[in-house]
């Protein structure tokens, strides 16, 4: 994931959330099976924001020295 640039880690974020929300509509219908998906889906979010984020602050702080 690390090896992405910054707009690939932001599609995979936004593919991420669309998923996500498709899980929630699949549990609020009562339709879902795999609730572990859930848990994956979050903690892939949170990798993808936090790598997203340190690029962000490794990018400033290249520009600013």
């Amino acid at each position: 994931m690390r090896g992405k640039t910054a707009q690939e880690l932001n599609d995979h974020i936004v593919d991420l959330r669309r998923e996500q929300f498709s899980l929630r509509m699949q549990k609020a219908q009562g339709q879902t099976a795999q609730t572990h998906q859930f848990a994956k889906v979050r903690r892939e979010i949170a990798r993808a924001v936090t790598v997203l984020g340190q690029k962000q602050a490794a990018q400033k702080q290249n520009g600013a020295a």
